[in-house]
């Protein structure tokens, strides 16, 4: 049989192994990727690290919040446009209305059920 054919055996072997390294290197790339931060930027929502938050509420620092804690006082609203808000990766304090990462929260908090 000659090996210089394509459709040789040994051909055949190196291209499969060759396909599946380069599968398990793109998946490897693809998990780093998505579990790196970049200040600034919007993360995926299926992100593996939750973020944390800080909040300025009546005076008082409130925090280390996780997302849920902060949709939870949202929905008390105690959490408005003009609430002061950091995170790490933040230089400053800004107005939740500036903080992308806060605002894909509220997008996603439902209003209070009124019964």
């Amino acid at each position: 049989m000659d090996n210089q054919n394509f459709f040789s055996v040994d051909r055949l072997v190196d291209f499969g192994l060759g396909m599946t390294m380069a599968q398990q290197m793109v998946g490897m790339m693809n998990q780093y990727m998505q579990q790196m931060y970049l200040p600034g930027s919007i993360q995926s929502m299926s992100r593996s690290m939750s973020q944390i938050f800080y909040l300025a509420i009546d005076g008082q620092q409130v925090g280390p919040l996780n997302e849920s804690e902060l949709s939870r006082l949202i929905m008390k609203k105690k959490v408005n446009k003009d609430t002061l808000a950091w995170m790490p990766g933040m230089a400053a304090w800004q107005s939740v209305e500036q903080v992308p990462a806060i605002l894909k929260i509220v997008a996603l908090t439902p209003p209070p059920l009124n019964v």
